[in-house]
């Protein structure tokens, strides 16, 4: 307990708030509840694989639970960084992998190009009918998140001033988890400050929303594109997306599968890793690959073909 208080500390310099809060979060439901009062120099091999098969034996998705070993390598990685142990125990434990007890790797969720146009049309019509500057700033949202990719946090964020020349400058991001007000901070890493290209289909909507506001004088160079003086609220964001979805007669995803939906249309057409890695800020391609890859299609008939020319 005591080592946590002494990382969180001392990150709270190194990374943004809302990915110190994650990572703490993390610790206090899935490691902290085991090892709380544990003296690290008692802390064994034996202990962390106990520890290892509670977490395995639980409903937790696989994911999460990888979550959890994540974030504990890191904390005692910093234990051993600043000598309150001699090596980290964790490593020779293992993250939790795919097997018979364990779950599947879970499915890859996203819509269908004919998904998403039912989807967009939901939205629209509701906009229409409904006919607010609010509330078609909701639809606003879910279209740049189709055709960029981008986090919710950095749509939220976006401003009138990010956007010239049909290019969206990404560089800042909200965040509405946190305790108080609305955090506003760059974003989550420095290759999360990219330059996107709006696809005319979204530069159309862009114009279009733009034209609406000067109509009703509220449009300001420095207000939020979708909330105008205030973000939209994630809560409300949740919920158009459940109402869209119900409307369409499809599947609902979550905000976050939307860019699942962006980099799944882009890998589906053959477009280079490196460049759905960008434009969705992934840090590395390899995090963009591990995800995507099998998406890919199969091109051994082609590659044969090259190399059958070969004399």
């Amino acid at each position: 307990g005591d080592l946590v208080s002494l990382y969180a500390e001392a990150q709270r310099q190194d990374v943004r708030e809302t990915t110190l809060a994650q990572s703490l979060a993390t610790l206090r439901i899935g490691v902290l509840p085991y090892f709380e009062s544990t003296r690290l120099e008692k802390l064994n091999v034996k202990q962390l694989i106990e520890w290892k098969n509670k977490i395995g034996d639980t409903d937790l998705a696989l994911t999460t639970k990888q979550n959890y070993y994540k974030y504990f390598n890191a904390l005692l990685n910093f234990a051993v960084k600043h000598d309150y142990l001699k090596q980290n125990p964790l490593n020779k434990v293992g993250n939790f992998k795919d097997s018979a007890n364990l779950e599947t790797t879970e499915e890859l969720r996203y819509y269908t190009v004919e998904e998403y146009l039912k989807y967009a049309a939901a939205a629209r019509e509701k906009a229409e009918r409904i006919n607010s500057v609010s509330e078609w700033g909701f639809y606003v949202f879910f279209s740049i998140a189709f055709y960029t990719g981008m986090r919710k946090g950095e749509i939220n964020a976006l401003r009138w001033n990010d956007y010239d020349n049909e290019i969206i400058h990404v560089r800042h991001s909200i965040a509405q988890k946190l305790k108080g007000e609305d955090r506003e901070s760059g974003t989550k890493t420095r290759s999360s400050k990219r330059d996107l290209k709006a696809p005319k289909p979204l530069v159309d909507i862009l114009e279009e929303h733009r034209a609406r506001l000067k109509a009703e004088s509220m449009y300001k160079e420095d207000a939020y594109i979708c909330g105008i003086d205030k973000a939209l609220r994630d809560t409300n964001i949740d919920l158009h997306n459940r109402a869209n979805a119900e409307a369409a007669g499809i599947k609902r995803i979550t905000i976050h599968e939307f860019r699942h939906t962006h980099a799944s249309l882009l890998a589906n057409e053959g477009i280079n890793i490196q460049e759905i890695a960008r434009r969705l800020g992934h840090a590395k391609v390899e995090m963009t690959w591990k995800t995507y890859a099998h998406l890919y299609p199969r091109e051994e008939e082609r590659a044969i073909e090259i190399l059958d020319k070969i004399k």
